[in-house]
C-alpha cells in the first residue's frame, strides 16, 4: 500500500508541473521533454545501478511501456485537448481499474476478493463525484465523442500497461530474478519515447504541428516546471508505481493511483487559491475513506 500512496503524491505533484510546462511551451513539447529527460536520469540508474535492460521480462514491460507511455499518453493530450482535464481524467482513472482487473485475470488469473472489488469501486466513485463536470457539453457533439474515445483509449493505455508489467514481473520471478522499479520505469519508458516521437514525427511530416517553437527565454522559464515534472511523475512517480505493481496486484493499485487528481486539487487549494467544490470535497472523502478500508483490508 505504501508505495501506491506514494506513487499517488509523486503524480498528484507532477500534475501541477505539466499544466504549467504545457501552458508555456505547449502541451507535446512539454510532453516530449518529460519523457526524454526522464528516460536519461532513469537510464543512468538502470544502467549504473541496475539491470539495464536485462532482467528477464524485458518484452512484457517494452510492450508495457508502448501500451502506456506512448499510445496511452498521446490519447491522453488528445482527450485533453477536445474535452478538458476534468472528463479526460474522469475517463481515464475510473475506467482504467476496472480494465485492468479484467486484463489481469485474463492474462495471470489473478482473482480480486469481493472486498478488493468493493473498496476498489467505492474510490472510483468517490473519485467520479469529485471529478465529474458541472454542467452538460456545449460543444460540436462529434468532437465530444472523438474526445470521449480517447478518454477511454487512455484509460486502456494505462489500464494494460500495468497489467503488462504484471506479466513482466511474472515472468523475472519464473526465472528467479529481481528486478527493481527504476530498471522497469526504464525498459517501459524506452519503448514509450520512442512511440511518442515517431508520432511527432509523423504529425510534423503531415504539417499538423501545430505548436509554435520557442526562445531560449521562454525555454528557460518553463525548464524548472519541466524537470520538477520529470522528476515526480514519469522518474520517482513512474517507479514507485512499478515497485506498487510488484508487491500487489491492480485492483488495489489502480484505485489507489486515481485518487491523485483528488490531491492535485487540494495542492492547488493551497499553493494557488483554487478553493474546490463542496461536491469535490464529498468525492475525495468518499475516495479516501474507500483507499483506507482497502489499506486495513490488506493488513488482515
Amino acid at each position: 500500500m505504501f508505495p501506491a500512496v506514494l506513487t499517488t503524491v509523486l503524480f498528484s505533484v507532477s500534475i501541477l508541473f505539466a499544466s504549467k510546462s504545457a501552458r508555456l511551451v505547449g502541451p507535446m513539447q512539454a510532453n516530449v521533454s518529460r519523457l526524454l529527460l526522464a528516460m536519461v536520469l532513469l537510464g543512468i540508474w538502470a544502467h549504473g545501478w541496475g539491470m539495464g535492460f536485462g532482467g528477464g521480462g524485458l518484452p512484457w514491460f517494452l510492450l508495457s511501456g508502448f501500451i502506456g507511455f506512448g499510445l496511452g499518453d498521446l490519447c491522453m493530450f488528445g482527450s485533453l485537448s477536445l474535452i478538458g482535464p476534468r472528463l479526460t481524467i474522469l475517463l481515464t482513472q475510473c475506467l482504467a481499474a476496472p480494465i485492468a482487473t479484467v486484463g489481469e485475470y485474463l492474462l495471470l488469473g489473478t482473482r480480486p476478493a469481493v472486498g478488493e472489488l468493493l473498496l476498489g469501486g467505492t474510490i472510483l466513485l468517490g473519485v467520479a463525484l469529485a471529478l465529474a463536470p458541472d454542467r452538460h457539453w456545449e460543444g460540436d457533439p462529434s468532437r465530444f465523442r472523438f474526445g470521449v474515445l480517447l478518454g477511454i483509449g487512455s484509460a486502456f493505455g494505462q489500464a494494460f500497461g500495468a497489467v503488462f508489467s504484471r506479466r513482466g514481473y511474472a515472468a523475472c520471478q519464473a526465472v528467479h530474478v529481481a528486478i527493481d522499479g527504476g530498471t522497469v520505469a526504464y525498459q517501459r519508458i524506452s519503448a514509450g519515447v520512442l512511440t511518442t516521437l515517431v508520432f511527432w514525427w509523423i504529425l510534423i511530416a503531415l504539417g499538423k504541428a501545430m505548436e509554435m517553437r520557442h526562445s531560449q527565454k521562454v525555454w528557460a522559464g518553463a525548464a524548472g516546471y519541466v524537470v520538477c515534472n520529470a522528476l515526480a511523475g514519469p522518474t520517482l512517480g513512474v517507479a514507485c508505481f512499478q515497485w506498487a505493481l510488484m508487491v500487489a496486484p491492480s485492483v488495489q493499485v489502480l484505485p489507489i493511483v486515481a485518487t491523485a487528481p483528488l490531491l492535485t486539487m487540494v495542492l492547488a487549494w493551497g499553493i494557488e487559491g483554487t478553493r474546490p467544490t463542496r461536491r469535490t470535497m464529498i468525492g475525495a472523502t468518499v475516495a479516501v475513506t474507500g483507499a483506507a478500508g482497502l489499506a486495513w483490508l490488506q493488513t488482515r
